[in-house]
């Protein structure tokens, strides 16, 4: 398996052509959107696809003809929306999405429509309505269906029309077909009822499923030549023997299960004469669960592999594919390059490829084979940054207290050089906290904190995913212990390495702001500050709810996966109160930075009103920011900025100036 970073050492060798300058980077740099976000080639690989803001305010709909010389049109341009979620029908049509977080995360509901156009601008049918929203781009809506619809697959084949939907029910997602000429739908007979993850073949069709009926969950497949489904498994709703993961041309299902070293999910074909899946997997990736895609033809037959451990790799095991990854790789050797390819291995070959790394947000370029250059620079996500002037990123695995391993990642200043002198750190907590936090690509927060000098340091405490069943279960019951625990550790161990002073603030939002909070509570003589925000403060009001309080936490987690995963409010109610911020503010006495969300439903504005009040009262009041219209994370321009140059005024102040020794 290929390694990006083999070791720490690599990352401190920073060429002196990367020293940063002595003037910092502007915020703003950071944090702005992205003016390019999402290529896809069509079909036949004639045509390109593209959404960029280039030149207007909004993410607008590109079309590139790559046989007339890369003739470029713009169809679709909204005043009041940013076009997303693009995917190709056929080489004539296409289906996209639109959102508007102009007034913040909290305005939008997840709904946002479905929109279909012909690949010259013609025949624009609105086909899902988006909720509290109307796009007035003249598109035909006699037809279009209400906003409780999603898109879950289009597929691109010759002459297609139709792409699979799913229509919402409160506990449940109904396929159903919709044509995206004429606006009809058809109804697919026999479905499992219940369904939560529906897994289709290349030609759209439903073929295996993840069900729930209250607690409990099961897998459903559908065999190849038969039309009634085959429950192959059951479970609770923490606890499955395997998930589906795809299926290929012939039908066959691929699936996941924690059969590695720790529990780690490796990639297996199911065995129906088993009624399992097969003893040995087809991709295993030790330390790390199989996270990645089998990588098909048109027709559904495999091509390769691509997975995500340290840093993200594809295995090719089509011969020409192999070699044109090779010739890419050979002409962008700083990047990342991840191709999607259309009549591969003939003379007229046309490849899209993304290149990033976690200096490079990311580029579309475009290979032809047979033309000169070969290779073309389509669009740079973020063409303001230079990579340059970015801080390198390096994954760790070092040993917690109590001997259990502990991924973590290091996002450098460029101006770090080995042997000097240890730098300022914030550890920097992921949310989740049941999500892997890092990826070896860049990111604009630890960016951000590493261009004013800081050592950013992000555990994958346990409790995390990514790496393995045993990392995840260790953290079951484990909030504002064990797991708090592993972001101290990681802060000691870079300290003794001497990366790390003794100068250092925790952050983080979501769980990740529990955790400042706790990290403050626990080890007071550890961090001299603490940026919470969106944070979850009050254990009690999350396990328990609060008909006072409205929040998106359902009445099924509150009764049968929060108890097992955080604890019970009755049989752990000691522990709880123990680990809950709100009930050890008197503990709390470094200076915190407290951010929240006023329309958040997650984590409601009541948990950071509450924690307001209570450290007010204790002598030790917080600065204090709500986002107007904001939700659980900033989505506005002016907010994001707003809130990066608080921390990085906060963290000068406790940090880099005349803080107590």
């Amino acid at each position: 398996m290929r390694r990006v970073v083999a070791a720490l050492l690599a990352a401190l060798l920073v060429p002196a052509a990367q020293a940063q300058p002595a003037k910092p980077l502007p915020a703003a740099l950071f944090f702005q959107p992205a003016e390019s976000v999402e290529a896809a080639l069509s079909p036949s690989g004639t045509r390109l696809a593209l959404t960029t803001r280039r030149g207007q305010q909004r993410i607008g709909l590109l079309f590139y003809d790559l046989q007339a010389d890369g003739q470029v049109t713009r169809p679709v341009q909204f005043n009041d929306a940013d076009v997303t979620q693009v995917a190709w029908v056929s080489d004539e049509r296409l289906v996209f999405s639109a959102v508007d977080y102009s007034e913040g995360s909290g305005r939008p509901d997840g709904a946002p429509g479905l929109i279909a156009i012909n690949h010259d601008g013609s025949d624009r049918r609105l086909l899902i309505k988006r909720r509290h929203a109307f796009i007035t781009d003249g598109s035909r809506s006699d037809r279009s269906l209400s906003w409780d619809h999603a898109l879950l697959r289009a597929p691109a084949l010759p002459g297609n029309t139709e792409v699979l939907i799913a229509e919402l029910g409160r506990d449940a997602q109904t396929p159903l077909w919709l044509d995206t000429v004429s606006g009809r739908t058809r109804r697919i007979a026999g479905l499992p009822a219940g369904g939560q993850q529906w897994i289709s073949n290349s030609g759209g069709e439903p073929r295996a499923v993840v069900t729930r009926d209250g607690a409990k969950r099961a897998v459903w497949w559908r065999p190849p030549g038969r039309d009634d489904w085959e429950r192959i498994a059951e479970g609770d709703l923490l606890e499955l023997p395997f998930l589906p993961h795809s299926v290929d041309a012939d039908g066959r299902l691929y699936v996941t299960q924690r059969s590695g070293a720790g529990g780690v999910a490796e990639l297996k074909r199911y065995d129906p004469a088993r009624g399992a899946p097969s003893p040995e997997p087809l991709v295993s990736t030790p330390g790390f669960d199989f996270r990645g895609q089998v990588l098909r033809d048109e027709a559904g037959d495999p091509l390769g592999v691509r997975v995500n451990t340290d840093a993200e790799q594809t295995v090719w095991q089509a011969p020409a594919l192999k070699a044109l990854q090779a010739q890419i790789d050979k002409m962008l050797p700083t990047t990342i390059n991840r191709l999607s390819c259309r009549r591969c291995g003939s003379g007229d070959a046309v490849a899209l490829g993304w290149a990033f790394s976690d200096t490079e947000p990311g580029r579309h370029y475009v290979y032809r084979a047979g033309r000169q250059p070969a290779l073309q620079l389509i669009a740079a996500s973020q063409p303001w940054i230079q990579p340059s002037r970015m801080a390198g990123t390096v994954f760790q695995r070092i040993t917690a207290r109590d001997g259990r391993d502990l991924p973590l990642w290091l996002t450098l200043p460029a101006d770090f050089k080995p042997g000097g002198a240890p730098r300022a750190a914030v550890v920097l907590v992921h949310g989740g906290p049941w999500v892997r936090g890092g990826d070896w690509r860049w990111r604009a927060m630890p960016q951000f904190l590493a261009s004013r000098g800081y050592l950013v340091i992000e555990p994958e405490y346990r409790g995390s995913t990514g790496y393995g069943e045993a990392h995840f279960k260790a953290g079951w019951k484990q909030w504002g212990l064990a797991m708090q625990d592993d972001v101290a550790d990681a802060l000691r161990w870079a300290q003794q390495q001497g990366l790390a002073s003794d100068r250092a603030c925790i952050a983080g939002g979501s769980y990740g702001g529990y955790s400042t909070l706790m990290g403050l509570v626990r080890d007071p003589g550890l961090y001299r500050c603490g940026i919470a925000w969106v944070a979850v403060s009050d254990l009690e009001l999350l396990l328990e709810g609060s008909w006072l309080v409205d929040d998106d936490t359902s009445g099924l987690s509150r009764r049968h996966t929060l108890p097992e995963m955080i604890g019970d409010v009755d049989k752990d109610r000691e522990r709880i109160r123990a680990t809950s911020p709100l009930r050890q503010v008197e503990r709390i006495k470094a200076p915190l930075l407290l951010a929240m969300g006023e329309l958040d439903r997650r984590v409601p504005l009541a948990h950071g009103k509450r924690l307001r009040d209570a450290l007010t009262e204790a002598g030790n009041p917080p600065q204090w920011v709500v986002y107007d219209g904001e939700a659980h994370g900033w989505a506005t321009m002016k907010h994001k900025l707003d809130f990066a140059q608080r921390v990085e005024r906060f963290l000068a102040d406790q940090l880099l100036g005349n803080a107590a020794d």
